[in-house]
């Protein structure tokens, strides 16, 4: 099984901490418990994901979230920025970062986009990557304080959103450059609204995220926020994408995948756990999300995690305070690890 990286073992009670490496080792399939955003500098390396493999090139962000598996090959000296987010803060102090448009896009809407399987890929350029890493170098240096933290935080994503959506403008006019996020199956767009997130809709988002394995309708949702069913779906797809339904679907697959990866719990018993208790439609609404049934989900993070040789050597930038250890987003693979 991959590793299982949790922020209760990494964060060390701060809401958010960043990491710079440089890599000339495999780094094994592992997953996570919280969002992860990883900056790719120069050097030379592909990404493994449940998608498939793809070259990494100077200037893409990835963005993970919580549950989605993901490896490094055949890295030379490839420099990778990781920002890393507790989700409990994004629930609790960090939660007005969803009422943001551009922010909400690159954390929510886009990885759980349709067809996203929790892994999203953009490209800001080489110029911009660099800007976020020198800002991820610095997210360490605020200590715990939580305000300094939040404003680090945001000076990352702002230099991320602003070279992204820079981009797409390019893009649109006809101008050179490519600004439509990508992933390893192709290129794509946002689906997500603009304008600040409606109440009723953070309500929504709120009780979805407490009780995902509740049998929720629509009806008791809106029943929940007092609005009419179909207004309420409606403002929902507006500022999230999809409808509530659909966003209630993404986030009990994100708990499916983490499931599958970090347990050895029979699919069915997953399935029922996370509000999907008939097997058979669980496995057809979690292909249908993560392009994989849950068995060959569960395979192939597996197979990556198996298969990632240690070789070559491995430098960690990042603060002192914080060395490379065994739950490090980018440890290199060890055969220690692997059976080796």
């Amino acid at each position: 099984m991959p590793e299982t990286l949790h922020e209760h073992a990494l964060f060390d009670g701060r809401p958010a901490f960043g990491g710079i490496h440089e890599l000339s080792a495999d780094v094994a399939a592992h997953t996570h418990d919280f969002v992860e955003i990883a900056v790719i500098g120069p050097g030379r390396g592909r990404h493994l994901t449940s998608r498939g493999e793809r070259r990494l090139r100077h200037g893409e962000v990835i963005v993970l979230r919580p549950g989605a598996w993901h490896a490094f090959t055949g890295c030379v000296e490839l420099t990778v920025a990781n920002c890393c987010i507790s989700t409990q803060a994004l629930r609790a102090e960090f939660a007005p970062l969803r009422d943001i448009p551009m922010f909400r896009r690159l954390l929510w809407t886009d990885p759980v986009a349709a067809g996203a399987h929790g892994v999203h890929v953009a490209s800001v350029g080489p110029a911009a990557a660099t800007e976020a890493i020198a800002a991820i170098t610095d997210m360490n240096l605020t200590g715990r304080t939580p305000g300094r933290m939040l404003g680090r935080l945001v000076t990352v994503l702002g230099v991320l959103a602003d070279a992204r959506d820079a981009r797409e403008r390019r893009s649109r006019s006809g101008e050179r450059g490519s600004g439509q996020w990508r992933s390893a199956g192709g290129a794509y767009g946002s689906a997500g609204g603009e304008g600040c997130v409606h109440p009723a809709v953070a309500g929504c988002i709120a009780r979805i995220e407490a009780e995902p394995a509740r049998p929720w309708r629509l009806d008791d949702f809106a029943q929940a926020v007092s609005l009419d069913p179909a207004y309420l779906g409606r403002l929902f797809r507006r500022s999230v994408g999809l409808s509530p339904l659909d966003f209630l679907a993404r986030v009990r697959a994100e708990h499916a995948a983490a499931l599958l990866t970090r347990t050895q719990l029979s699919v069915a018993r997953i399935g029922a756990t996370v509000g999907w208790p008939d097997p058979t439609y669980f496995a057809r609404r979690f292909r249908t999300l993560s392009g994989l049934t849950p068995s060959e989900y569960r395979r192939r993070s597996v197979e990556s995690s198996v298969g990632s040789p240690a070789h070559g050597s491995h430098r960690n930038t990042r603060d002192d305070r914080h060395p490379i250890g065994p739950g490090d987003p980018l440890r290199p693979a060890d055969p220690a690890d692997l059976g080796g």
